[in-house]
């Protein structure tokens, strides 16, 4: 069933240019009262699940470390530091809206990293128990739509501050969530700047293994020193090492471009179905019941990442 819905959420981002992952949230939720039936529940949270971890582990072969060169050293270090601060103030901030660390976590990595993609990859780490489906279902819902607002946006701000072809590339690229949001900014400005923003955005997804793997040790530290009882979380999850080797692959150059494609179809194909499955897990009263702290939140780190990453251009200038 996850699967139907997300061919209906591809066939409406084709023909009528809806953001796929908005689309697979919203027609899967009102199928949540098939997630309670014991015949589908099972095949739902398969979706949800392991095809979910299938798509972010394939995600790896998009990467390479020949990033580095299209960007400049200075600065990747820039968005790095971007990146694990917005993450970091989305942890610090999130107790401050009255929410949790965990859900700061999850908010924090979406807005950082990339999106959709980045909510479900860490909800597939964090504890069930810490984070609902429905916080992730917002969560993905918000940062599509603050992504698509941006799109619009901050082509028209970078335009009108004159800002060069590699500076609003680097813009571009380091502040819109995710990944068909920042083609579309980029290339709504010129073909160089297309170009470099989706270099920049497939950077920032290059962040998601390090910062998945690192917030895998310290659940399991935290874990094990609580001496709660149940297995501990694995020190390091199946589908980051899968990332870890694939992203390996890729920067060895040792996959044909065309097995390469199709592994990112694959991937993407995943993710929407894991999206589907998940708005199909949710129930909207309890959607609604996240309240507008979230919302606030989501807003806050967008636009913290935004002027983080332009204060850092304009130090580099």
């Amino acid at each position: 069933m996850a699967l139907l819905v997300a061919m209906a959420a591809q066939f409406l981002s084709d023909h009528y240019g809806a953001p796929v992952m908005l689309m697979a949230i919203l027609l899967g939720i009102p199928f949540h009262f098939l997630s309670q039936e014991p015949r589908m529940a099972a095949g739902i949270q398969f979706a949800g699940r392991t095809v979910l971890r299938i798509g972010v582990a394939l995600l790896g072969l998009r990467i390479s470390a020949q990033l580095l060169e299209g960007i400049g050293v200075a600065e990747a270090i820039m968005l790095a530091m971007a990146v694990v601060t917005t993450i970091g103030a989305g942890i610090w901030l999130a107790p401050r809206f009255g929410r949790s660390g965990y859900f700061g976590f999850l908010a924090g990595g979406s807005v950082a990293i990339c999106g959709a993609s980045a909510a479900l990859a860490i909800s597939a780490l964090l504890p069930k128990r810490h984070v609902a489906e429905d916080d992730v279902t917002f969560t993905v819902v918000g940062v599509t739509v603050l992504s698509s607002v941006a799109m619009i946006i901050y082509p028209m701000i970078v335009t009108s501050l004159g800002l060069s072809t590699h500076m609003a590339g680097i813009f571009l690229g380091g502040t819109i969530h995710d990944v068909a949001q920042v083609v579309g900014a980029g290339y709504s400005i010129s073909d160089e700047t297309g170009d470099l923003s989706t270099l920049v955005k497939l950077f920032r997804v290059m962040m998601l293994a390090p910062v998945i793997l690192v917030a895998s040790m310290i659940l399991r530290k935290a874990h094990l020193e609580a001496g709660e009882g149940g297995n501990a979380p694995p020190l390091i999850p199946a589908f980051v090492a899968g990332f870890i080797a694939l992203a390996v692959l890729g920067t060895m150059q040792l996959v044909p471009p065309m097995i390469t494609e199709g592994v990112n179809l694959v991937s993407r194909s995943c993710l929407v179905v894991a999206v589907a499955a998940v708005g199909m897990k949710t129930s909207l009263q309890a959607f609604a019941s996240v309240g507008r702290s979230a919302l606030a939140l989501l807003i806050t780190l967008t636009l913290l990442i935004a002027a983080l990453v332009a204060i850092g251009l304009a130090v580099l200038a």
